[in-house]
């Protein structure tokens, strides 16, 4: 230790210019500014929130569309944001979005009075539900102009919806929460299209914050199809904002650097052709 101390000071007694590695980029693929009637935190303090967690980036997705509009308008070369269109106005349409006749009503509205969106999500979709007439439309909506979308959805809606849209790009809210990664695997193998966004993903590290190998070899091997979130559905998650971005720091620090900063960054740019 002493000479590691010593090698210090010889540095800064030479003039040594010690140079400290910036953190990883982040970009926040699930994040909710939601209006019930007013949001947790003004834009500027999100802004400042963003830009303390190293968040250059988000897709924005709120209910209703206002939070996202509102954070697309103060969008800049700090902030880049990706706004996708949610189907729902009020909390209670998580429930009943896929069998409800406005929504297509409110989808086709809202593209055409804001024709920014890259995507449609996030959505709640569970099994059977996913073959409802609605989820045709929206989905055929969606292929007519070539829009991502943004799935909280089990392994059987998924299913159903790249039936629907084999060619679809689909991101895939919570990764299936605690479904085991050999899962998360196969679905990544079998759909193409399928990026798995982490927020809410338990099981990939340990109390101390170590990762599982079983998630290390997944993101090793597959390292262009995840995407870090926050989900900002409730107030608690703009309180603990910096905590819970900067929890995935820990693990990132444990990828060789290039895959870390594919899925800290790298993997939005590319999806949403963002100025790197």
């Amino acid at each position: 230790m002493k000479y590691k101390i010593l090698a210090l000071l010889l540095c800064f007694g030479l003039g040594v210019r010690v140079v400290v590695a910036e953190p990883l980029p982040l970009f926040d693929a699930h994040l909710h500014y939601n209006w019930e009637p007013t949001p947790r935190v003004t834009t500027g303090e999100a802004l400042r929130l963003f830009e303390a967690a190293g968040v250059h980036g988000i897709l924005a997705n709120s209910r209703p569309n206002a939070g996202t509009h509102a954070l697309y308008a103060v969008r800049s070369d700090k902030l880049q944001v990706v706004p996708f269109l949610r189907p729902y106005r009020v909390r209670a349409d998580v429930q009943t979005w896929f069998n409800d006749s406005q929504t297509m009503t409110l989808i086709e509205e809202e593209y055409r009075r804001h024709g920014y969106f890259v995507g449609i999500g996030e959505f709640h979709l569970h099994g059977e539900e996913a073959r409802s007439p609605v989820v045709a439309q929206m989905v055929r909506f969606a292929r007519e102009r070539k829009l991502m979308l943004h799935a909280h959805s089990d392994v059987a809606a998924l299913d159903i919806l790249f039936s629907l849209y084999p060619d679809a790009r689909i991101i895939w809210a919570h990764t299936g929460f605690s479904l085991p990664a050999a899962e998360v695997e196969r679905m990544l193998r079998t759909y193409p299209g399928l990026v798995a966004e982490l927020s809410y993903r338990s099981g990939i590290s340990d109390g101390s914050g170590k990762i599982f190998a079983e998630w290390r070899q997944l993101f090793e091997r597959h390292p262009e199809r995840f995407l870090l979130g926050s989900d900002t559905w409730i107030d608690e998650r703009w309180d603990r904002y910096g905590q819970i971005m900067g929890g995935y720091r820990p693990w990132l620090e444990q990828l060789p650097p290039g895959v870390a900063r594919q899925i800290a960054w790298g993997n939005a740019v590319r999806l949403f052709a963002l100025t790197p």
